[in-house]
């Protein structure tokens, strides 16, 4: 088919995640074809940098030809076998490397256990339902009902993780549909504290992104908040869980963002980069604290009631494998380190002077750039990512907050000619005049 025919149909039988369609009928956007390295081209053969990592999961960029051979290898065994009864050697193996490089801290219970699922709403949904069944196993009688969550967070879009969720726009209008939850100001120990001891014999869990809070518009958390909700969690025996499915695997400078401060979750979920973009997988990790609370005999009931058919497909294994044998073989968070300071540099440089940039926020390779207010229906953030297409990089706004988050393999000279163009792309779409003193940018390393 040509691009227009191609367009015509997409316009006619495809509805699109997250987008208004009446508007999307307005626009051509680019038909992605294939893809190399750090760039994506489409049907008419046109180039771009893939600003956005292909929606945060491509870690070591398109047509790596460890994890191509490795699915290639896999196709020729099985491409997928049920784990409900059965078990495979790509998914012991992943779950074996993957509680190897999950975070440690002196003193506390690792994480033991891993429980597939198909991508990052599902593995959070999982954790609630564990942390719910774990309590109610501990405590039949007990009144353990209710999760606490992060204003403005977001965990997935099922019913059970939008319960948890805390940005109105995407998640008000499925309230009466959701489970009871309360939601606290990030960054504030001392707010959290007063909810626990007031209520902490209600509650299940805790559920938060870890110091980034990444469709909220990367909005980063201070200093020693993250190892706070730990201590406190444990002082009101509340469980703790983490989700990394956008900052794991790199994206925060280390393999996983809990490292940074010494925190091990009693439940994890990881998805997105797991892969490195090619297959959809999901896992949820667990200490074996809470696992062993699920053993007995069958005609007790512990057993955790939930699967999927595609729980941890031989292909996507094979392609997480290859996957994390890259970071290692790579040295990809050593390599990072440069990148990421080179990231700094350049949006000090050619971001923060524009005069339509209100601030920066980073973590790592996690980056917000927030424009200064303009009327909603201007959709200006939309109309940067348009800018950027046309001089070819693809981005994507979440709001009016351009977010850039390359896959971690980018080139130097690459990630200088991503900034560039976004930096021309806010500058014609927003009308920028005169450059003025440059907004905040705030710091990789330590996030504030």
């Amino acid at each position: 088919m040509t691009t227009e025919e191609l367009r015509a149909l997409d316009r006619s039988a495809v509805w699109h995640p997250f987008t208004q369609q009446q508007g999307w009928a307005t626009e051509d956007a680019p038909i992605i074809e294939r893809a190399e390295g750090s760039w994506v081209y489409d049907t008419d053969g046109n180039a771009y940098l893939d600003g956005t990592s292909s929606l945060w999961c491509n870690v070591h960029g398109h047509q790596h030809p460890r994890i191509d051979a490795a699915v290639r290898a896999q196709l020729d065994r099985v491409a997928h076998t049920t784990m409900l009864g059965l078990s495979h050697p790509g998914a012991i193996e992943l779950a074996d490397r993957l509680l190897a490089i999950a975070p440690r801290a002196e003193g506390r219970a690792p994480l033991s256990r891993v429980f597939y699922s198909d991508n990052g709403s599902t593995a959070n949904e999982i954790a609630l339902k564990m942390a719910f069944q774990w309590h109610r196993i501990r405590e039949p009688e007990g009144r353990r009902f209710k999760f606490v969550y992060l204003d403005m967070s977001y965990h997935g879009d099922t019913i059970g993780s939008v319960s948890v969720g805390g940005i109105d726009l995407f998640h008000t209008m499925f309230r009466p549909l959701l489970f009871e939850g309360i939601r606290v100001a990030p960054g504030d120990a001392a707010g959290l504290e007063r909810v626990l001891r007031e209520q902490g014999d209600e509650i299940a869990a805790l559920i938060m992104e870890p110091l980034v809070q990444g469709a909220a518009g990367m909005l980063m958390h201070p200093d020693g908040y993250l190892r706070a909700v730990r201590e406190l969690c444990d002082t009101y025996n509340v469980l703790m869980v983490v989700d990394e499915v956008a900052t794991g695997f790199g994206r925060t400078g280390t393999m996983f963002a809990c490292e940074q401060e010494g925190v091990v979750p009693d439940l994890m979920s990881v998805a997105k980069g797991l892969t490195g973009g090619y297959l959809p997988l999901a896992a949820t990790l667990a200490t074996e604290r809470v696992y062993e609370g699920f053993l007995g005999r069958f005609e007790e009931f512990r057993t955790f009631f939930h699967g999927h058919t595609y729980t941890g497909n031989p292909l996507a294994c094979a392609a997480a494998l290859a996957t994390l044998e890259v970071f290692e073989d790579e040295d990809v968070i050593d390599a990072l380190q440069p990148k990421i300071a080179l990231l700094g540099e350049l949006l000090e440089e050619l971001i923060a002077p524009i005069e339509t940039v209100r601030s920066i926020r980073r973590c790592g390779f996690m980056t917000g750039i927030e424009l200064v207010d303009f009327p909603l229906e201007a959709r200006m953030g939309h109309q940067v990512t348009l800018a950027a297409r046309e001089r070819g990089a693809i981005v994507r706004p979440l709001g009016d907050t351009v977010v850039l988050m390359p896959p971690l393999s980018i080139a130097q000279d690459e990630l200088r000619q991503l900034v560039a163009i976004t930096a021309e792309a806010i500058t014609a779409a927003t009308g920028a005049g005169t450059p003025r003193a440059p907004a905040a940018v705030a710091p990789a390393s330590t996030p504030a």
